[in-house]
């Protein structure tokens, strides 16, 4: 076998082959007579159609599988001859191919980067025992609470803390706020549009100039939005505005009791703390491992460095920004917004995706060396699990895994996630106090 490795960087490799016109020969000579074994062609029994026939009604397929084989057999022995590890598909190239003549092509590839793995046992990290308060249970009952609240209106002046609902239309050096910023148009105007009344709410210092007014006031106020504002154009800009008020609303919180209790399922109130404490205490132990987590993840990729194939960063880098996206749409922001932080977007996709590739080549050499895999039990757990969250049948998920090739990645997931509990167990933990003064954590005496 003759080929040759150029380096095309740190994990992109060209490989080259020239396959000599016998092996192209004996190759097609294979192939054919496999088709001759099989094919029947009108006028004869299997295996018994001539050859030439035989060439005649399959010569472009045998041609084809021929040159398959040939690709296949060579590329693999290449690889294992230099002890590549491929990541994804390579990329064919033909440069000739032709029966009687050499064989001649190339394939680009990306491996796995080489790298010395740094120390992993023992690692210190500091971690906080968070203890569930009865403040904190107070506090996330107020939050449900909050989500009952009911609007009441009021006929008097606008106050501190109120809800009001106004029209509003807004210029800056007496033009329309959209001659600055096309796609600020909801900025630019707006009817029965709800604003919270209070310091920095809807763009810093512009609800405060509505306390005092009465329903059916016209005000004129002025802004100047900030300089980190989130439509660009109008950073640093004056803002004037003519606002009419339309109504004065209070919010009202509805009370604490059983009857409150069972709108959240539970059967008193006594029941939904309970509820409440658990779910404090779930979150609070989840934090408590993910920051530990983070210490590790941290330490080992402040220790080793090596360069990374671009396929796969550009490929997580799209994933990242799809879901940045997608989270920003759900919160309401429109597309031309998100166009004119699309560098911004990008830039940070892709420094997330640097890091998450980094951080999976590390975990899984360490998951190489610890011999840690995921079973099959634990993907269909994890499968089945996100059948429920979905309300999809275990299936058709299945399937649809299967045509994404999925179901590699969640293997990929549940091997680092136990690679770090691995590293968790071995780390020196150093076990932290919430003080009861400041919240901080410090050492236990």
């Amino acid at each position: 076998m003759n080929f040759t490795v150029e380096h095309l960087g740190p994990c992109k490799k060209l490989l080259k082959f020239d396959v000599p016109a016998e092996a192209v020969d004996a190759s097609f000579e294979e192939v054919a007579d496999q088709y001759r074994r099989q094919a029947q062609l009108p006028g004869f029994r299997p295996g018994r159609s001539p050859k030439h026939l035989i060439l005649k009604s399959f010569g472009p397929r045998i041609e084809r599988e021929s040159r398959h084989q040939l690709v296949g057999k060579h590329f693999d022995a290449a690889v294992r001859q230099e002890k590549f590890r491929v990541i994804g598909e390579p990329i064919i190239e033909d440069i000739q191919f032709e029966k009687g003549k050499p064989f001649q092509f190339a394939a680009t590839i990306e491996i796995v980067p080489e790298f010395e793995l740094p120390e992993y046992k023992g690692i210190e990290v500091k971690r906080e025992t968070r203890i569930v308060t009865d403040a904190d249970i107070e506090r996330a009952l107020n939050v449900l609470r909050d989500e009952r609240a009911a609007f009441e209106d009021v006929e008097r002046p606008v106050q501190d803390g109120d809800f009001v609902v106004v029209d509003y239309q807004g210029t800056s050096e007496g033009k329309p706020l959209t001659e600055f910023a096309p796609t600020a148009r909801g900025l630019t105007e707006k009817k029965d549009f709800w604003m919270y009344v209070a310091k920095d709410s809807f763009i810093p210092g512009f609800t405060e100039q509505l306390i005092g007014a009465n329903i059916g006031e016209t005000r004129s106020v002025s802004v100047q939005f900030p300089e980190d504002f989130v439509s660009k154009p109008l950073s640093g800009k004056k803002g004037d505005y003519q606002v009419t008020l339309r109504g004065v609303k209070v919010k009202k919180l509805p009370s604490l009791d059983d009857e409150f209790a069972k709108q959240f399922g539970a059967e008193d109130l006594l029941k939904l703390r309970d509820g409440v404490r658990a779910d404090l205490e779930n979150e609070a132990a989840y934090k408590r491992k993910q920051l530990v987590r983070d210490q590790l993840v941290g330490h080992l990729l402040s220790r080793v460095e090596f360069e990374l194939p671009e396929a796969v960063v550009q490929a997580t880098t799209k994933s990242v920004v799809y879901d940045i996206v997608k989270e920003n749409q759900e919160r309401g922001l429109s597309k031309d917004a998100l166009d004119q932080q699309k560098n911004e977007i990008y830039n940070f996709a892709n420094e997330s995706a640097k890091e998450r590739v980094k951080t999976a080549f590390i975990l899984g050499r360490i998951a190489e060396k610890e011999s840690i895999k995921a079973t099959d039990e634990e993907i269909t757990h994890r499968i089945l699990m996100m059948a429920r969250q979905n309300g999809i049948k275990p299936e058709r998920l299945v399937k649809q895994l299967q045509e994404r090739d999925a179901i590699t990645e969640i293997r990929q997931q549940i091997a680092n996630s136990k690679v770090l509990d691995f590293l968790e167990l071995n780390a020196k933990v150093e076990e932290l106090l919430p003080s009861i003064s400041t919240g901080e954590a410090t050492p236990p005496a």
